[in-house]
């Protein structure tokens, strides 16, 4: 059975206004999400599998300064970027995910690594970086990482405990992650999920996306999810993995499970942020329960679509 090609991205969520942005920075975010969008569905039409489209979506994010992953990534309290990422196949439901790592020129990668090289899920610090360089992945020192605006972000808190999200200079508050998710001609579907964190995060803090079942996670049975929101009620209330219990015990449809999850249970423990899902049927889901979410889909037979705002 043929199943219908899907791929939809993310590049965070928050108070997103379209009044606060210019339209060059408009046209440089939804250039940035497009671009994502063809090298990602470029896998699935030449029949890669949705965990390729996936990985390939997310390293286009990551090394695109605008967004918190990678290049451009907020800077922690020490002054240093410390990345967390996850994969999950929906097919064998294998993952592999990081945390607290520095250098790495592509976590998303290093993710990867861990679940097919490793006996491991997760990696975490100085370690995990030896199993990087183990395998020959890339790194890069702080410069390639820097951006001037996160870094003044840095500055202006960095002797206090103040650990914030991913403000502009216009005070808007993002919860700044990439992730795609993807299914392919067979019904495989996958996740991807890459971020910075939150400037001045210390004590080795750790958010939902590196967490499988909070801000990640695939199965070929429901459905494949990348979250983007405040880390700490996503991983109370196991967004990703809530997601597809609702679909395989309930029989919610990926819309009806995705709406119950960011619009309804999330609210009441104040968890702000949205999620991007596929299922099997290639049918996309992409709710948020803030201002905007920079975001992205591409449905077989369709054209690319990507969008910011709320109004949308």
């Amino acid at each position: 059975m043929k199943h219908p090609l899907a791929l939809a991205i993310h590049g965070g969520a928050g108070t997103i206004r379209r009044h606060r942005m210019t339209p060059e920075a408009e046209a440089r975010y939804r250039a940035g999400l497009e671009a994502a969008l063809q090298v990602g569905y470029a896998v699935l039409a030449r029949g890669g599998h949705a965990l390729d489209a996936a990985e390939a979506a997310v390293l286009s994010l990551e090394d695109n300064p605008l967004f918190n992953a990678g290049k451009g990534a907020v800077y922690a309290h020490d002054g240093t970027h410390r990345f967390d990422a996850a994969v999950m196949r929906g097919d064998t439901r294998q993952a592999g995910s990081v945390a607290c790592i520095r250098g790495v020129r592509n976590p998303i990668r290093l993710a990867r690594l861990v679940m097919e090289q490793s006996a491991y899920v997760m990696m975490v610090g100085p370690e995990a970086e030896d199993f990087a360089r183990l395998h020959g992945l890339p790194f890069e020192d702080t410069a390639y990482f820097h951006d001037e605006l996160r870094y003044q972000q840095w500055l202006r808190v960095k002797d206090s405990d103040q650990m914030t999200l991913d403000h502009s200079d216009k005070g808007e508050k993002n919860y700044s992650t990439v992730g795609a998710v993807a299914c392919d001609r067979a019904g495989n579907l996958a996740a991807a999920t890459s971020t910075g964190g939150m400037t001045n995060k210390r004590f080795g803090r750790v958010g939902d996306s590196p967490i499988i079942g909070a801000g990640t996670y695939a199965d070929n049975a429901t459905c494949a999810i990348s979250a983007t929101g405040h880390g700490e009620p996503f991983m109370r209330a196991v967004v990703a993995h809530d997601v597809a219990a609702l679909m395989a015990y309930r029989g919610l449809s990926l819309a009806e499970a995705t709406a119950e999850v960011i619009h309804h249970k999330l609210p009441g423990m104040h968890g702000s942020g949205g999620l991007i899902a596929v299922d099997a049927q290639g049918q996309v889901a992409l709710p948020f329960n803030c201002e905007g979410m920079y975001r992205g889909s591409w449905q077989e037979g369709g054209l690319p679509v990507v969008r910011i705002f709320g109004d949308e």
